[in-house]
């Protein structure tokens, strides 16, 4: 008869040892799944993440539901301007008084503060429309790669384009009329559509490396020959700074928008892309968008 503190331990031990050897009978110690990433909630109205390679849909919050985009319009307007057949990024526009009248006159739309006279190159104007998020650069843009003989009919002709190539792309649930989402009732999108905006964008080299600098310093040439070098342009996405592997892509926001921001980051080799549209503020914007790209990521 076994007695005392040294029996205790062997009925101890010998309990230990039928119960794993019950545990390696029925595979209970084999590794345990992976824990399955819990959806996030997000303040935003709307959201959207896919696998930029595969395009396999990650997370959905009223994905295809119509509204309005505020200044991820501009990714449009760059990818028109790219997809210009022989286009010279260092051709120059001459920067007209429309274009800052068209600031002044939509109380102070964001904006490149580019000077009337200044001749800017297609390159910086790009750099102008995506960093500081300038309406002056856009209705630049817009102007130079219209057709029509006057300024009206030009830009017309530019959002014309901008729905062409949004057909072409399979976006349903899109729409412009404007340059640069300062709309007239009829700007609209989707999370999904226009993270297959966004994706498709991120093809061309060009669009990457505008949308992951965070700063770009101008230097422009004036009317009379000289040479000015611009107040550096900041990029208003702030996961550039925030956000391991983070390569992109525009922020939006107006009083019908809220506040939206697309987004992109790369880690170990993959890519997740995706949308949030009518989040509450600037912070909490970063925050869902955080929140999309993690459960991206994990998933």
């Amino acid at each position: 008869m076994i007695t005392g503190i040294k029996g205790t331990r062997l009925r101890r031990a010998a309990a230990v040892a039928v119960t794993t050897g019950a545990m390696l009978a029925t595979g209970a110690l084999t590794a345990a799944p992976a824990q399955a990433a819990t959806a996030p909630s997000i303040a935003a109205k709307g959201g959207y993440v896919m696998n930029n390679a595969t395009g396999k849909s990650l997370y959905t919050k009223a994905a295809d539901t119509r509204r309005s985009t505020g200044s991820t319009t501009k990714i449009m307007t760059a990818l028109v301007v790219l997809k210009q057949p022989k286009l010279n990024l260092d051709s120059k526009v001459t920067i007209q008084k429309a274009y800052s009248d068209y600031i002044v006159d939509n109380n102070w739309a964001s904006n490149a503060s580019l000077i009337v006279g200044d001749k800017v190159t297609v390159r910086q104007l790009l750099y102008g429309l995506m960093l500081p998020s300038g309406c002056d650069a856009a209705y630049a843009l817009a102007d130079k790669f219209g057709s029509g003989s006057t300024r009206a009919a030009r830009v017309k002709s530019f959002i014309g384009k901008m729905n062409t190539t949004a057909k072409d792309l399979g976006l349903k649930n899109t729409h412009f009329d404007s340059f640069d989402g300062i709309g007239k009732g009829a700007n609209y999108s989707t999370p999904r559509d226009l993270t297959k905006l966004a994706s498709s964008a991120m093809k061309n080299s060009m669009f990457r490396t505008v949308v992951k600098t965070k700063k770009y310093t101008a230097k422009t040439t004036t009317k009379s020959g000289g040479t000015r070098t611009m107040a550096p342009w900041e990029n208003t996405n702030p996961l550039l700074s925030s956000y391991s592997g983070a390569i992109g892509v525009k922020t939006g926001s107006g009083p019908e928008a809220g506040f939206c921001l697309v987004f992109a980051a790369t880690r170990n080799g993959k890519t997740v892309i995706g949308t949030v549209l009518a989040s509450t503020d600037k912070t909490t914007r970063k925050t869902d968008a955080t929140k999309l790209m993690n459960y991206g990521f994990a998933k």
